[in-house]
């Protein structure tokens, strides 16, 4: 998978390097820091128009949500080659069946958005409680045929049978997961939709720091087990961070 993606953004950035100057040898340093003071405008519940810093946030979110996984990681790695290997194929499909519901996202976000602006919130809440239980319906029966497929699928990445066992004690894990998945990728389209990027960073980094402490003690207990059980809290925490 990595390989893969290196190879296309290697050909993309050479594309598009022929076509724009992609790095100027004139950069203005000084406006760099205006990414991260850029904002967008946010109308609280009496119309009040405040301007929310949306790009340091969204920076602040991304490193609390790729720490976790980091760290995710490398406590399964340090279990050895294989039990690292089985991991690896759980997080690969975990993740790429997971993120099939983003479009759900991206929908629920632009629906949300055009109500919430026009203060249309009974409309609002409508599309918000519409989009969840899609969501929730679609993880289901993502859940199922994960859990009938995943050892066909798990056996696109290997013939190695210590690892394939290893990836196939995860599949509780990576199927009765996904419907908390589903939700929780949902949720995240709808902070956007209200530009609520405040919420949405500062709860991530508290998610991201309870669920990093809880993987800090489980991994070394429970091995690569003690990693999904992590991992599961991550995306737990999440929805109850979302719905409160």
């Amino acid at each position: 998978f990595f390989e893969t993606r290196y190879l296309i953004a290697i050909i993309l950035l050479w594309e598009l390097n022929g076509k724009v100057e992609l790095i100027s040898p004139k950069i203005d340093w000084s406006k760099v820091s205006l990414y991260f003071k850029s904002g967008t405008f946010l109308a609280d519940l009496n119309i009040e128009i405040v301007m929310v810093p949306a790009g340091g946030l969204l920076i602040g979110r991304t490193i609390a949500t790729l720490g976790t996984l980091t760290l995710a990681t490398s406590l399964a790695a340090r279990q050895g080659p294989i039990p690292m290997a089985g991991h690896q194929i759980c997080v690969q499909i975990w993740l790429a069946v997971s993120l099939l519901t983003d479009a759900l996202a991206l929908s629920g976000q632009a629906l949300l958005a055009t109500n919430y602006s026009q203060a249309n919130y009974q409309q609002a809440r409508k599309v918000i409680y519409s989009v969840l239980k899609i969501g929730l319906a679609t993880g289901f029966p993502l859940a199922v045929f994960l859990f009938i497929g995943f050892e066909a699928l798990s056996g696109l990445f290997t013939t190695d049978a210590e690892v394939l066992q290893i990836a196939w004690s995860g599949t509780l894990f990576v199927a009765g997961s996904q419907p908390v998945n589903a939700v929780a990728f949902v949720l995240d389209g709808l902070y956007y939709g209200v530009s609520d990027y405040e919420y949405a960073a500062v709860s991530m980094v508290v998610v991201g720091l309870i669920s990093s402490a809880f993987l800090l003690v489980a991994a070394p207990l429970f091995s690569v087990g003690g990693v999904w059980t992590g991992l599961f809290l991550f995306m737990t925490l999440r929805v109850v961070a979302g719905f409160w």
